[in-house]
């Protein structure tokens, strides 16, 4: 799974970003084209600023308030993915960094990434609980038996230094 995602990653977004942008410069120019790049950039860098400050705003606030930040560490992270998106030149990741900043497609995507957080904390806690995991029955190490020592040491008798 881990490297179907890297091929993901490394391969096939760039090939569909390379094929996007050149098919949108046989439309409207090349000059166009770079300009809209430059431009989606230089927008993006500044919606991150303002939304990055209201993630942080809205952290802080309920830190004061003495609440766990749940949803405002999700967003957080899913603003600081939205602006490197955006940043990077290419309209299918623009496309992503939009949905990613602003707030309304980024709370539909903090509740599904919320879901999933949680399904894995209570398969977790669940597997745990039985004493079991994935590395097998009786937990990690097997049976629960520790091997390992202890030293006595001895606190009432003065020492000398070495």
């Amino acid at each position: 799974m881990l490297l179907l995602g890297l091929l993901l990653v490394f391969i096939v977004v760039p090939i569909a970003e390379i094929y996007v942008i050149l098919k949108v410069g046989d439309a409207i120019g090349v000059g166009w084209t770079v300009a809209l790049l430059v431009a989606d950039s230089i927008l993006g860098s500044l919606l991150l600023r303002s939304q990055g400050r209201a993630v942080w705003r809205r952290f802080n606030d309920t830190i004061r308030a003495g609440r766990i930040p749940h949803s405002e560490v999700i967003d957080g992270v899913l603003v600081i993915f939205g602006g490197a998106f955006l940043i990077t030149p290419g309209f299918l990741t623009d496309v992503v960094g939009v949905f990613l900043l602003l707030p309304p497609t980024r709370a539909l995507i903090r509740r599904l990434v919320r879901r999933r957080i949680e399904r894995r904390a209570i398969a977790g806690a669940v597997g745990g609980a039985r004493g079991r995991s994935r590395r097998g029955p009786g937990g990690a190490g097997g049976d629960g038996d520790v091997e390992g020592s202890a030293t006595e040491i001895d606190w009432e008798t003065p020492r000398l230094p070495r």
